[in-house]
């Protein structure tokens, strides 16, 4: 009932306080009261709820079961007030054991699937608590928690479980509050429980040798995580951290030399149906050209069939393509933010983590002690009381058939306590006989000697806590073992950095890229033949024909000094004029094309400007993915780059616009990435005409109309690098030029 004084009155406040302070009511709800779990248990509060009340409505392992609707409604009745749907979502995930890498619900009947089918209505569900969800419970009549009144002040629930399972980190946890979220992957509990002993016998362990012991996260849906030791141990440091998980994948051989892939373990929390739909789709929408189809054969263990286009292609490439487009391949954003024993929410590395649950499992280890020491002392009063009635069974009969009051004289002939005096006139007859008198020294003796034991164990902390580290070791020993304990997920170093998924993106086919002397480019399929008929516009011509795969990166020198990049399948296709080069790099008007090549990265290359200046560069160099294009040859004003030939050989030849010739030994060029090189050739007039590398025994040779001259006779001409040279032999070309020799 709302007091009179305050019925009726209406306070005037602004509107900017009156919603910051409902707003941070509402925030402080949402943290406190339903997303974020309890680090001692690992649970939120409806989940803490649905076990209290299934444990109260006796649904442990061995029972029967009983409808959901039925814990449903206890649950909002008594505990939740909330909407049935929340509560019984709640419900079903506890029991699914794709999505709870440690059930603490059984459930019988509907509860979904990871196709993402919804599971039955709770009118058709039955459940009951699993062995893990009563580790969770052990001790809860026995003082070793604290309990609240609940929403309505009937009833009270625990504050939290005693937790005698490691829940938080075996079965993870994930949820949005206003301001902060958390994020907790499932782990193995026998690896968990194997850290935090070895943080028992080693109270300064570091974060890397628990680690050793719990490698990392262990999905209930298996597959594969693939990443850096540093990183999953930073993650572990810091409680945030972003891991990297796949599917787990084998390849099939077929009939006639055909393969299939076959996924049989996806990602956590990836529906089944959704990932299929998704592939489908950039199948249908040509993103995905190396697959040929997919189909799903999944009955209970998980099996879908992945079809290349054609056996030629790379199972690798193939499903580096699909780890990059779809969610085989997904991220868990690692977040252990958690609410403390203070219920106040921080983010807690693993160290943290494990501390707080071996210090509520301390709290609860002394807590039930004393509930038992207490509960001892009663019944060994309540003893007490009756060895006397043994010794002194005539006298005792005696005040009972004769006194008034037998309490009072019994209290007052023996010094019983009220306690003793009221159990003495409890007894049975039956209890008088001498049996019953030898069982009862037999329990006072053993429970003497458990008093005697707890006392010694609450004096002792290291004996509390190989108790602790005991029990532990036997949650290990049954739930980390078996079908249920062993490993599912695998854990891979970092996976590789995949040069081939841009390749694996495209059809690899042979094409043959045409560019323009006015810098029109195109790209047909197959490699067209020598003299193939190829139309330009008005007034253009060929200048550049290059037969490549649909997967090469063509490298374009111009005149400029600088390296463009293009990718061959980015190359517009059809026999059309194709598209201007200058909308695909950034060429200004007056700089040219110098060549247009395939550049092996194992191959060294002689660079040249046109006033003379050259060095060696290796091919790895003729890269770059920026527009611009990146400088190779420094050039100065009024000078272009003006060759570029393969570095085969062990001597240069160079021929200047003045006709002469020089060879020297390719030794004498320095070797660098980029630069404006050195003097190949000294001129008065002119400057660079050809350059090329060749092996000086197999003699010097051009091409002059359909013939191949050689000079092997090169004495003449031999000389240091800068020289000036002589006259070319009798024979060569007027053009200056040595030609394309095969």
């Amino acid at each position: 009932m709302m007091p009179d004084d305050i019925a009726g009155r209406i306070e005037d406040a602004p509107l900017r306080s009156a919603l910051s302070e409902r707003y941070l009511a509402y925030a402080l709800s949402t943290i406190m009261s339903r997303s974020l779990p309890d680090v001692r248990d690992g649970l939120k509060p409806v989940h803490r709820r649905l076990i209290y009340a299934m444990h109260q409505l006796k649904l442990d392992p061995r029972s029967g079961f009983k409808k959901c609707a039925r814990v449903v409604g206890d649950v909002m009745g008594k505990f939740h007030p909330h909407g049935d749907a929340s509560i019984y979502e709640a419900l079903v995930r506890l029991a699914q054991d794709f999505a709870s890498r440690y059930p603490l619900v059984d459930g019988q009947g509907n509860f979904g699937n990871i196709d993402g089918d919804n599971p039955a209505a709770m009118r058709y569900t039955e459940s009951r608590l699993t062995e893990i969800a009563e580790l969770l419970l052990r001790g809860i009549d026995e003082d070793a928690v604290d309990f609240r009144p609940t929403y309505d002040g009937e009833e009270s629930e625990p504050v939290v479980l005693p937790g005698a399972f490691p829940n938080l980190l075996a079965n993870g946890a994930a949820g949005i509050a206003v301001g902060m979220a958390t994020s907790i992957p499932p782990h193995n509990a026998g690896e968990v429980c194997r850290a935090a002993i070895h943080l028992i016998e080693h109270p300064d362990a570091s974060v890397k040798e628990l680690l050793a012991h719990m490698p990392g996260p262990d999905f209930p849906t298996g597959g594969e995580l693939v990443e850096d030791d540093a990183i999953l141990l930073g993650a572990y440091e810091t409680g945030r951290g972003s891991l990297r998980t796949r599917a787990r994948w084998v390849k099939e051989p077929q009939k006639n030399g055909t393969w299939v892939i076959v996924v049989t373990e996806i990602p956590y929390q990836v529906q089944k149906s959704r990932l299929i739909e998704q592939i489908a789709e950039l199948l249908n929408d040509k993103k995905l050209p190396l697959l040929g189809d997919i189909r799903d054969e999944s009955d209970e263990r998980i099996r879908l069939v992945l079809e290349p286009k054609s056996r030629t292609v790379d199972a690798d490439m193939l499903m580096a393509s699909l780890f990059r487009a779809t969610a085989l391949e997904t991220r868990f954003a690692l977040n252990m933010n958690v609410l403390d024993a203070t219920r106040t929410p921080r983010v807690m590395g693993l160290r943290d983590l494990l501390r707080a649950w071996l210090d509520h499992r301390h709290e609860v280890l002394i807590r039930r002690s004393n509930h038992r020491l207490e509960a001892i002392a009663r019944r060994l009063e309540v003893l007490d009381g009756y060895l006397i009635v043994y010794l002194n069974i005539d006298e005792v009969i005696r005040i009972i058939r004769t006194e008034d009051e037998p309490k009072t004289a019994l209290i007052a002939a023996f010094g019983l306590s009220e306690t003793q005096a009221e159990a003495i006139l409890n007894m049975r007859l039956r209890s008088l006989r001498r049996l019953e008198e030898q069982e009862i020294r037999t329990e006072h003796k053993k429970l003497s000697a458990e008093q005697k034991s707890l006392n010694t164990l609450l004096k002792d902390e290291g004996k509390r806590w190989q108790k602790i580290a005991g029990e532990i070791a036997e949650v290990a020993d049954k739930f980390g073992a078996g079908p249920l304990g062993q490993r599912r997920t695998t854990i891979s170093a970092a996976a590789p950095v995949v040069e081939i998924v841009a390749e694996a993106l495209v059809e690899r086919e042979p094409i043959t890229v045409i560019l323009s002397e006015k810098g029109w480019i195109r790209a047909q399929k197959t490699h067209l033949p020598e003299g193939a008929e190829l139309k330009f516009k008005e007034g253009d011509k060929l200048a550049f024909l290059l037969r490549c795969e649909s997967t090469d990166r063509i490298a374009l020198l111009a005149t400029n000094g600088r390296v463009y990049t293009l990718k061959a399948a980015d190359v517009p296709r059809g026999r059309g004029d194709g598209q201007a080069i200058r909308l695909m790099i950034d060429l200004a008007n007056e700089d040219g094309i110098l060549r247009l090549f395939i550049p092996d990265a194992a191959t060294k290359y002689l660079v040249a400007s046109s006033a003379g200046r050259g060095f060696i560069i290796p091919g790895s160099e003729f890269s770059s993915e920026r527009k611009a294009g990146k400088t190779i040859l420094t050039l100065k004003p009024g000078e272009e780059f003006a060759a570029c030939v393969p570095a085969v050989g062990d001597h240069v030849a160079v021929i200047g616009e003045n006709r002469k010739l020089l060879v020297f030994p390719l030794s004498e060029l320095p070797e660098m990435p980029r630069g404006a090189g050195v003097q190949l050739q000294k001129y008065k007039d002119g400057g660079l005409r050809d350059v090329k590398v060749f092996a000086l025994a197999q003699g010097l040779s051009w091409r002059l109309g359909d013939k191949i001259r050689t000079e092997t006779k090169l004495t003449e001409w031999l000389g240091g690098r800068a020289g000036a040279g002589r006259l070319p032999p009798n024979g060569f070309p007027k053009s200056g030029m040595f030609g394309e020799v095969s």
